[in-house]
C-alpha cells in the first residue's frame, strides 16, 4: 500500500515537473519580437497578478529542480562518451570539431548534438588547459544552455563551466556575451580560455574599460565576447542614443540614402547572455539604473560650498530626520523654514526656488551625514571614487547624480567635476530581459529564486558539489562594541596560529574603514598580514593567490577577490585549511555565504566563524530596537549563537525586504518613465 502511494506521488511529481518545464519554455519563448536594427526581445504584456504568481512559481521551480536525477544521468553519459574522444589524434579531433559545428548550424540545439558538442568541448579543454569537466560542471552547462541559472558552490569551477554553453551556442550561430564582475576577470577568462574557443574555429573578443569604439565594434564582431556588466550595458545605451528615433531598419536605410546615416552600431544583437556571479549583477546591483550621461561644466559659483555651510547650521531631529537604512533625508517644517531663512541673500538661482533649495539642502545633508569616506567612497589621486558596497571594489568613472557627487567632492576639498546630463538610462532588469536567451551561474541564488524568475525569467537549479563539504562552522560570537570586536579578532588569529599551527586566515570586512581598523588591531598584536580593499584593487589577484599560504593572514573588503581562487598547498591543508573570519554580516545572507564559501573548497578542509558587535551597521540600521533588547538582556559578554543569531536573522530579513522593495520601485519608476517618454514621442 505504501509503495503504491509513493509511486502515485512520484508520478504526480514528474507531471508537475514536466508542466513547469513547458510553462517555463513558453514564458521564455521568442514570441515577443521588437523592431530594432539587431535582434533583441521586446517587452512582454503585463497583468497585475503576473508578479505575485511569478514569485510563487520561481520558488516552486527551485523545489522541483533540487537533485534532479535526469540531469546527472545525462552528464554521466557525456563523461562515458568522452572515452571515445581520448583516443582521437589531433587531426581527427579537429575534424570532429568542424563536423559538430556544421551539425549545430543544421540541427540547432537538439539533445543528441548538444551532448556530442559537450563531449568534444570537454576533451579539447583537457588537452588545451589540462582540465576536464566533472559531471556536476556538465550539469551546470546544460542548465545554462537551456536558459537557466545554475547555483554552483564556491570553488566548483564556474569559469570553465561557462565554456560549455558559450561554445555550443556560438557554434549554433548565436553571438554570445559572457558577463563578469570586473575587467581583470574578463581579460583573464578571455585569454586563458581562448585556445579552447579557437580550436572550434571561433573567435573570442574582449570588452574592457578605456577601449575606443572601433576596438569595441571589432570585439562584438567575435563569436564569444567577454566583458563586465557595466561596460556592455553602457555600450547598449550608446547604441540606443546613436539610433535616436531611427530604430527600424527601414528608417535607417532611408536616412542613409539621404545622407543622414549615423555612426555604425557597436553591438550586433542581444542573442545569448551568460552571467557570472549572477546574484551580484541581477540582485545586488539592480537597485539603481545605469545612466549614460554627458558632463557639463563644473561648479564655478560656489553653490555646493554654500549648501554645505548652510546645512552645518541645521540640527538633526529639529530640522531634518535621517533614515540610515534607506539613506534618506526628510526636512521638517522647521527645517524648511530654516533653509528658506538661511538662503536669503545667496546669489545662486537655486535658493530662490522652494523645491530646488530644499532638494539641494537634503542632498547636502546626505553628502555630510549618510555618505562616508572609506565606506561609500575613497579619495585617491584627488578624486572621489565610489566603492561598490556588495563587492568592495572601486567603480571607475561612476558618479552619483543630482549634484550629490559634487557635494561630496566639495566636502573632501578636491576638484569638482561637472554635473552629468542624462542621455539614456536603463535598469539591469530591463536590459537583461531583452536577451533572446539568458542564463547565469553563481554560488548563491536559492534565496532569491522567486525574484530571479519574476524579474528575469530565470529558473534556478541547484548543482551538487563534486566533493563532500568538509567545512567546520565555529558559530557566531557577539561582543558589545566595535573596539572590542577588533581586539577579539586579533586574539582569535593569534589563538589559531598558537594552537592550530600555520593555518592561513582570511578576514572579511564590510568597508575600507573596517579593514583599516582590523589592520591596526593586527599590527598592535604583532601579527603580519596583507590588506585587500578598494585601495589595492590592482593587486587583488596577487594578494588572493597568496592568501592560502601557510600562516598567511589576509584582510579583504567584503567580497573583494570574488572570482579568484585561494589555493592551499599541502602544508596549509595539513594544518586544517583556510580559516575564514566574518567581521560583520552583510544586508543579505547570500554575500555572507559567498565569504564562508572560500573555506573548504573542492573537498579541502576549512573552518568559519562570525565575530560581530552589537553596534554593527546591520543591527543599528535594520533592527535597532531588537539590538537594544538583546544588549539589555545579556547576562555576560561575549555572547555565543542563540540571541546573537536571532538578531542577525531579524536584521537581515528586514534589510532584504527593504532592498527588494527598492529594486521593485526602481523598476516601476523606470517603467513609468518609459511610458511617459513613449507618450511624448521620446521612445
Amino acid at each position: 500500500m505504501a509503495e503504491a502511494t509513493l509511486s502515485r506521488w512520484g508520478a504526480l511529481s514528474d507531471k508537475l515537473r514536466e508542466k513547469a518545464r513547458h510553462f517555463w519554455h513558453e514564458a521564455r519563448s521568442d514570441a515577443r519580437p521588437v523592431i530594432a536594427p539587431y535582434a533583441e526581445r521586446g517587452p512582454a504584456p503585463s497583468w497585475k497578478w503576473d508578479r505575485p504568481l511569478d514569485l510563487l512559481l520561481g520558488r516552486f521551480m527551485l523545489a522541483v529542480q533540487r537533485g534532479k536525477p535526469s540531469l546527472l544521468d545525462r552528464a554521466q553519459r557525456i563523461v562515458q562518451r568522452s572515452a571515445e574522444c581520448a583516443d582521437l589524434s589531433e587531426e581527427a579531433l579537429n575534424a570532429a570539431c568542424i563536423e559538430i559545428r556544421e551539425r549545430l548550424m543544421r540541427e540547432r540545439l537538439s539533445e543528441a548534438v548538444v551532448d556530442e558538442a559537450f563531449t568534444l568541448i570537454r576533451e579539447v579543454s583537457g588537452r588545451e588547459l589540462g582540465l576536464r569537466h566533472f559531471p556536476v560542471q556538465l550539469m551546470a552547462g546544460l542548465v545554462m544552455l537551456d536558459g537557466g541559472l545554475a547555483e554552483m558552490a564556491t570553488g566548483e569551477g564556474k569559469t570553465i563551466t561557462a565554456l560549455l554553453p558559450a561554445i555550443t551556442a556560438a557554434m549554433a550561430g548565436m553571438p554570445v556575451h559572457v558577463f563578469t564582475v570586473n575587467d581583470y576577470l574578463a581579460e583573464r577568462d578571455c585569454n586563458s580560455l581562448r585556445p579552447v574557443i579557437e580550436r572550434f574555429g571561433l573567435r573570442c573578443g574582449l570588452i574592457v574599460h578605456g577601449q575606443e569604439n572601433p576596438e569595441r565594434r571589432a570585439a562584438y564582431g567575435c563569436h564569444i565576447v567577454y566583458g563586465t556588466n557595466k561596460e556592455m550595458t553602457f555600450d547598449y545605451l550608446r547604441d540606443q542614443t546613436a539610433l535616436g528615433k531611427r530604430r527600424g531598419q527601414g528608417r535607417r536605410l532611408i536616412a542613409e540614402l539621404f545622407g543622414q546615416g549615423r555612426q555604425p552600431l557597436l553591438m550586433r544583437g542581444l542573442h545569448f547572455a551568460i552571467v557570472d556571479e549572477a546574484d551580484s549583477i541581477f540582485i545586488d546591483e539592480a537597485r539603481t539604473p545605469l545612466i549614460l550621461s554627458a558632463e557639463l561644466p563644473g561648479d564655478t559659483d560656489g553653490v555646493y560650498l554654500a549648501a554645505l555651510e548652510m546645512v552645518s547650521m541645521l540640527e538633526e531631529g529639529r530640522d531634518y530626520i535621517l533614515t540610515e537604512g534607506t539613506r534618506s533625508v526628510h526636512l521638517t517644517a522647521h527645517g524648511k523654514d530654516s533653509v528658506a531663512e538661511l538662503s536669503q541673500g545667496l546669489p545662486h538661482t537655486q535658493w530662490r526656488i522652494r523645491l530646488a533649495r530644499e532638494e539641494l539642502a537634503m542632498r547636502a545633508i546626505s553628502a555630510t551625514r549618510l555618505f562616508l569616506r572609506d565606506r561609500d567612497y575613497i579619495v585617491t589621486d584627488g578624486k572621489v571614487q565610489i566603492v561598490d558596497e556588495s563587492t568592495g571594489r572601486v567603480m571607475a568613472d561612476r558618479s552619483w547624480e543630482g549634484g550629490l557627487h559634487q557635494l561630496v567632492e566639495t566636502k573632501e576639498a578636491v576638484e569638482i567635476s561637472g554635473v552629468r546630463n542624462t542621455m539614456a538610462r536603463i535598469t539591469y532588469q530591463r536590459f537583461f530581459r531583452r536577451y533572446r536567451r539568458l542564463s547565469g551561474m553563481t554560488g548563491t541564488a536559492g534565496e532569491v529564486a522567486d525574484e530571479l524568475w519574476a524579474d528575469y525569467g530565470l529558473k534556478v537549479v541547484v548543482i551538487p558539489r563534486n566533493r563532500p563539504n568538509l567545512s567546520s562552522d565555529r558559530g557566531h560570537v557577539m561582543v558589545q562594541s566595535a573596539q572590542e570586536k577588533w581586539a577579539f579578532i586579533a586574539a582569535e588569529v593569534a589563538r589559531i596560529h598558537a594552537q592550530e599551527g600555520a593555518r592561513p586566515v582570511l578576514i572579511g570586512t564590510r568597508s575600507v574603514a573596517d579593514s583599516d581598523a582590523v589592520s591596526q588591531a593586527l599590527t598592535h598584536a604583532g601579527i603580519a598580514h596583507r590588506v585587500l580593499n578598494a585601495r589595492q584593487d590592482e593587486e587583488e589577484a596577487e594578494i588572493i593567490a597568496q592568501a592560502g599560504e601557510p600562516g598567511a593572514v589576509t584582510v579583504a573588503t567584503n567580497m573583494a577577490g570574488r572570482g579568484t581562487d585561494i589555493l592551499l598547498n599541502p602544508t596549509a591543508k595539513a594544518h586544517g585549511g583556510l580559516h575564514v573570519i566574518l567581521t560583520g554580516f552583510h544586508d543579505t545572507a547570500r554575500i555572507d555565504r559567498q565569504l564562508f564559501g572560500r573555506a573548504a573548497r573542492q573537498g579541502d578542509p576549512g573552518s568559519t566563524i562570525a565575530i560581530t558587535a552589537l553596534d554593527d551597521q546591520l543591527y543599528t540600521d535594520f533592527a535597532p530596537r531588537a539590538a537594544r533588547i538583546v544588549g539589555s538582556s545579556a547576562n555576560s559578554w561575549p555572547m555565543f549563537d542563540g540571541k546573537a543569531n536571532m538578531l542577525r536573522r531579524l536584521a537581515q530579513r528586514n534589510a532584504e525586504k527593504r532592498h527588494a522593495a527598492d529594486r521593485r520601485q526602481t523598476e516601476l519608476a523606470e517603467e513609468r518613465l518609459r511610458k511617459t517618454m513613449a507618450f511624448g514621442g521620446g521612445e
